[in-house]
């Protein structure tokens, strides 16, 4: 049998010959699933999305979500479940996901992570290659007096690993996902940032201040509630009132999560990537990018500032009946599928004139 081989002129060729005008961006919570049911729109979408267009061909996409709180691989696993489509990890990225990139400063420092349930954060940190990586119910279970209105549940205590804190200087605070218990959490916050590090100890200015580090900025977001929940961001506003009580000033913090240009930014890379992965050669060109989403502060405020189209969905956070959205998309749908629909027509007629 002769092997067939190419080029590499030619295989650039080929890569560049089947490559997509466009690609996709989505949010998850409120566009393509509410709660832990796929909307149906979704499914029609992303079969749309395999083949099934004009085009005759697969068009790229990731997913781009403020949520979180589990690793990335389990993610995709639920999410293809959820969607009968695979989800790989190369193609979906969490809130927390850019965290990865500045893993080397704080590899072997203590931390301190917040947010989802019992220890699972800090596993999500560990796979990043935080190799000391601590929980506020950590704190809670090696002093029980440093919150006392809570008692830790048995599942709570079994995830708690021992540590002697009033040892162990914790230099930075990456609030992951959204927290569970915000009182215990917005204290520890208090306690190691006012005392440089080490909760108990005297408080002081110190020389290198704890660094502070929110992965969701959003207030609210859609689940399968009737009214959008508090988020992430709420939390944030909450720890900041509680400290500029005590101090009289917030506190600096490095914000994460779209619409952030720092996710946008990593998420075009993640894009990139994607798409060579998919054309098995080099991106020499992006193709015009759509970001479809729920939440207009997010979804398309980021997208805008990015330079991508954006496509606000009215199955999630934005509800027309409450006036127009406080950043303008490109396009507004009632859902999922009609905005694929309209990306793909709209580049389809650019690219016919």
């Amino acid at each position: 049998m002769q092997k067939d081989v190419r080029s590499a002129e030619e295989v650039d060729t080929a890569a560049q010959q089947s490559s997509s005008p466009l690609a996709f961006a989505f949010d998850i919570d409120g566009v393509l699933i509410r709660g832990d049911r796929a909307i149906p729109s979704a499914k029609r979408a992303l079969t749309i999305l395999e083949g099934d267009n004009p085009l005759k061909t697969k068009i790229p996409y990731i997913l781009l979500t403020n949520g979180g709180g589990i690793e990335e691989t389990e993610r995709c696993r639920r999410l293809s479940k959820e969607l009968d489509f695979e989800i790989k990890p190369t193609q979906y990225i969490q809130a927390h996901t850019i965290l990865k990139t500045v893993v080397e400063k704080y590899a072997n420092k203590p931390v301190l992570v917040l947010g989802g349930r019992n220890d699972d954060v800090r596993k999500v940190a560990e796979g990043y290659g935080f190799r000391r990586a601590y929980t506020t119910l950590d704190v809670k279970a090696w002093n029980p007096s440093v919150w006392p209105f809570y008692d830790m549940t048995p599942d709570e205590r079994a995830s708690a690993q021992p540590v002697d804190f009033s040892k162990t200087p914790i230099h930075a605070a990456l609030v992951f996902h959204d927290p569970r218990n915000w009182a215990l959490d917005v204290q520890v916050l208090c306690d190691i940032i006012l005392s440089g590090g080490i909760v108990g100890g005297p408080y002081h200015e110190p020389a290198v201040p704890v660094e502070l580090v929110f992965c969701n900025p959003d207030l609210i977001w859609r689940s399968d509630f009737d009214r959008p929940r508090l988020g992430q961001g709420a939390f944030r506003e909450a720890f900041q009132a509680v400290y500029r009580a005590l101090k009289g000033k917030p506190y600096p913090y490095t914000q994460y999560g779209k619409p952030t240009a720092a996710t946008y930014k990593f998420a075009e890379q993640v894009l990139r990537d994607r798409l060579a992965e998919i054309q098995g050669g080099p991106v020499h060109e992006m193709p015009q990018v759509y970001m479809i989403g729920d939440n207009p502060e997010s979804d398309i405020a980021g997208a805008n500032g990015a330079g991508w189209n954006s496509v606000l969905v009215q199955t999630g956070v934005y509800d027309p009946a409450n006036g127009p959205p406080p950043h303008q998309p490109t396009h507004i749908a009632s859902d999922v599928e009609e905005a694929v629909r309209y990306a793909i027509d709209r580049e389809l007629r650019h690219t016919s004139k």
